[in-house]
């Protein structure tokens, strides 16, 4: 099984995304991350898209993405061709010993504190899912009361040439 990135470059209208969304449900294929926001240009959207399934599965997902009609491109986001990232937030209970503890885990990972209260602590990390996976696995000696992801996101790498 193979895990592929999508990104779909979409007309910025509502439904869409339930179009999107409908024709994996339809077809039994699920959705490993979903992330959609608007581009620099307000008439498109952009959705990350990452699948996991055989290669005639996959080609068949793109196959059938590229039918809808909102969806005006998809390029496939591959490793080392491009940058992909993830956000998310953890909320951790500290006592007085765990605050020091936690707060030099966070900096080996350039994570941030973005709140800090007497029994917790909140922290924001971004970066690919197998650094995220590490920092989280990293806290699991600790109480982590709730955390939250945003799902993959992404561009391909390079430089766009003027005309």
């Amino acid at each position: 099984m193979r895990k592929m990135v999508l990104s779909l470059l979409v007309d910025n209208t509502s439904g869409v995304l339930s179009r999107v969304a409908g024709l994996f449900s339809r077809r039994g294929y699920n959705i490993d991350s979903l992330s959609v926001g608007i581009t620099e240009n307000p008439k498109f959207s952009r959705m990350t898209v990452a699948v996991s399934g055989d290669e005639l599965t996959l080609a068949q997902i793109a196959k059938q993405l590229n039918k809808l009609e909102d969806v005006v491109s998809i390029t496939e986001l591959k490793d080392g061709e491009s940058v992909c990232r993830e956000l998310v937030l953890v909320k951790v209970k500290t006592n007085r010993d765990e605050k020091q503890q936690i707060i030099a885990l966070t900096d080996v990972f350039r994570a941030k504190i973005v709140d800090v209260s007497v029994g917790s602590l909140m922290i924001e990390l971004t970066g690919n899912a197998n650094k995220i996976d590490a920092f989280i696995g990293l806290l699991e000696g600790f109480e982590i009361e709730s955390i939250v992801r945003t799902g993959l996101t992404g561009l391909t790498r390079g430089r766009i040439d003027a005309d």
